[in-house]
């Protein structure tokens, strides 16, 4: 009866957490101006310092996962919140390049613990049935939703606060990660918890090895884990690159706010529309948001690099961003949802490791080869270069994908069913 009770107070509690802390507030609107005005950091090392993120993400993960399993993810999820409050309270009192490398170490602690726990909290709080899958992503959908919300507001005050001084968002953003800590208390524990011991740390090891070798044999997990991951990697590594165009169009930094506000609110609304997206275009749904993705870089590039008017330049790079940012509020939803069906608890926790992974190492190469490219030209032409790679990447992977995800339970191989079930 315990369990049910625990169970039931983490789905109410759960929306409530991701509004406020699914990610930071306060801060992306800014991040980049602070960095490159406040701090006097040139673009190229602050994309530099970024790619240093998933690095950091990849030599954490055995660890945090070995933590999440001796302390069990309730104290993870707390002590994960705790490491993104240090990043943004060196952000503050650095002002150098190395600094945000301490605060890239810090945080990447904090999201990997946060990445791991999150989902797998409250899809484990879920009642076992036939509509546990869509029951998660509207929860998902919903708190996904709200934290959009919240972030248009806080995305507006912060371009208008930045230019009275730089210095006022970061505090709130410091603040709202306090925030998160104690809405991260208020869950409870449901999963057995292991002592630490360097047996742990090898399975763990061996664990993230057998899984790859699993997924290598189940060709439908095996391309959305690898497909979801490169998503992911390209709309994390464009969150600086879209700060970038706009510093160098020229638009105003107390309108960076409004802007992302704008933005903002238009992802929340897609992504509390996610499982509409899903029931329309089903097994084309990753495709219809990859697609729209990839070749706007290459708009957006070709249309700054011209230099045809500045209104026009604006209006281009607004549309661009507003498609991206469809994008972006369905997919993460979506992609957990999809990742998720036909599998247990334990093997969630290796398709989020192997995720996790995947994601941070396409996101380091993507990030690294923007900052690389901004050293020798401008942002203009470091998105059609990217976005051109990208792309024949994308439809190379969806021609590979189109038998082998999104099919009917029957139409699977003997290796996937197999894998199904495992459950």
């Amino acid at each position: 009866m315990d369990e049910i009770k625990n169970k039931k107070i983490n789905v109410n509690i759960y929306t409530r957490y991701k509004m406020f802390s699914w990610d930071l507030l306060f801060y992306y609107a800014i991040i980049f101006l602070f960095f490159t005005e406040t701090k006097g950091i040139s673009a190229a090392d602050v994309l530099l310092a970024e790619s240093f993120y998933p690095i950091f993400k990849i030599i954490f993960l055995i660890p945090a996962t070995v933590l999440i399993d001796s302390f069990g993810k309730r104290k993870s999820l707390i002590i994960g919140n705790f490491f993104v409050f240090l990043s943004i309270l060196i952000y503050i009192i650095g002002d150098s390049f190395v600094y945000i490398v301490i605060g890239q170490l810090f945080s990447a602690i904090g999201f990997i613990i946060k990445g791991i726990c999150e989902s797998n909290m409250i899809y484990d709080s879920l009642e076992k049935n036939e509509k546990r899958g869509s029951r998660f992503a509207k929860i998902e959908g919903d708190g996904t939703s709200y934290y959009y919300y919240i972030d248009a507001i806080s995305a507006i005050a912060a371009g208008f606060l930045f230019s009275i001084n730089g210095y006022i968002p970061m505090i709130l953003c410091l603040l709202s990660t306090i925030f998160s800590i104690y809405l991260s208390t208020r869950f409870k524990d449901i999963d057995v918890k292991e002592k630490i011991n360097f047996s742990i740390i090898k399975k763990e090891c061996k664990d993230l090895f057998n899984s790859f070798k699993l997924f290598n044999r189940s060709a439908r997990l095996k391309n959305l884990i690898f497909f979801g991951a490169l998503i992911s990697a390209i709309l994390l590594a464009l969150t600086m690159l879209r700060s970038s165009i706009m510093q160098e169009i020229g638009i105003p930094s107390e309108y960076f706010g409004i802007i992302f506000a704008v933005l903002g609110l238009i992802s929340g609304i897609s992504a509390k529309n996610a499982h509409r997206f899903h029931k329309k275009f089903r097994n084309r749904t990753l495709a219809i948001l990859a697609i729209p993705l990839v070749f706007s870089c290459i708009i957006l590039g070709i249309f700054c690099s011209l230099n045809i008017n500045y209104t026009v330049n604006i209006i281009v790079v607004l549309g661009i961003f507003l498609i991206q940012y469809i994008v972006r509020g369905p997919f993460y939803p979506l992609i957990k949802q999809y990742l998720n069906n036909f599998t247990t608890a334990s093997l969630r926790n290796k398709i989020s490791s192997s995720f996790n992974l995947l994601e941070n190492i396409l996101r380091f190469l993507i990030t690294f080869t923007a900052s690389s490219l901004l050293r020798y030209m401008n942002t203009s032409n470091t998105f059609i270069i990217l976005g051109c790679i990208l792309g024949i990447v994308i439809v190379l992977m969806l021609d590979n994908m189109r038998k082998k995800v999104g099919l009917k339970p029957e139409q699977y191989s003997d290796r996937d069913i197999k894998l199904m079930e495992l459950k």
